[in-house]
């Protein structure tokens, strides 16, 4: 008689981790941070405020996501705060032991009169990798937002994994931006001239600021792989192709600029 094999065990599961950071005035005219919390990837670290705004960088403590992983970072920036989020590297997406799809989620949101300055380094996509992206951003009325959102497929001479990144950005309850990217193996069409034509970087910056209202931007073409574009809102969305990530960030760079001149204009 044939004694059947036992069962393979179930695949171990990725890693589980979160990380919650609260931005709070804290009454002599600055950004307090009653909560900065983070587990497994997440190390957050306070850096020295810049006059009402509290700055706070997210140090890689592993590497993640891998493949099976479930990540999530939220932020709360209440009103009246100032907060600056920044990373010390890039993320890379890279496979796991199972073969599952890696998650990473971010949740923010940002009180009346609060400003949110939301600028990691770029997400890499590397080859074998499958990561799903989300980040959902709600404002009160009167908020303001910088947020910049890079992806680089794949690292030197490497194909791209692949990656499905939304962005989801609501204003006093109301839909303000809604987008979903999806690149590499299994997705039609994503390098043809449609989609990327060639490139390897992929970016959006959006900002808020109630100035637009007074100062309305015209959509126009930022060079030939870049466009600048009013929302239906007092906001501004940049969206960019680029041969790499350094070619990428001079132009949201560039936009940036130009945009903070108008607000400044706008508040002097």
């Amino acid at each position: 008689m044939t004694v059947p094999a036992p069962p393979a065990p179930p695949a171990a599961p990725g890693l589980r981790a979160a990380a919650r950071i609260v931005a709070a005035p804290d009454g002599r005219g600055g950004t307090a941070l009653p909560v900065l919390d983070g587990s497994g990837p997440f190390a957050l670290r306070r850096l020295r405020p810049d006059g009402p705004e509290a700055r706070v960088a997210l140090v890689g403590a592993m590497s993640a996501p891998l493949g099976g992983d479930l990540l999530a970072l939220t932020a709360e920036v209440r009103a009246g705060a100032a907060l600056r989020f920044t990373t010390t590297a890039a993320t890379i997406a890279l496979p796991g032991r199972t073969g599952a799809p890696a998650a990473y989620d971010t949740v923010l949101g940002v009180g009346e009169g609060a400003r949110l300055c939301w600028l990691p380094e770029p997400l890499i996509s590397a080859r074998g990798s499958d990561l799903r992206t989300t980040t959902r951003v709600d404002l009160a009325a009167g908020a303001r937002l910088v947020l910049r959102e890079e992806q680089v497929l794949g690292r030197a001479a490497e194909p791209p994994g692949r990656l499905a990144a939304r962005l989801t950005v609501r204003l006093a309850g109301r839909p303000l931006f809604d987008q979903e990217l999806c690149y590499g193996p299994g997705v039609p069409g994503w390098d043809g001239g449609a989609v990327l034509g060639g490139h390897r970087a992929v970016g959006q910056l959006i900002v808020v600021d109630p100035a637009f209202d007074r100062h309305p931007v015209v959509a126009r073409l930022l060079g030939t792989t870049a466009a600048l574009a009013p929302l239906a809102g007092p906001a501004v969305v940049v969206s960019a192709v680029a041969p790499d990530a350094l070619a990428l960030r001079r132009l949201l760079d560039s936009a940036l600029s130009e945009l903070n001149a108008t607000t400044r204009k706008s508040r002097g």
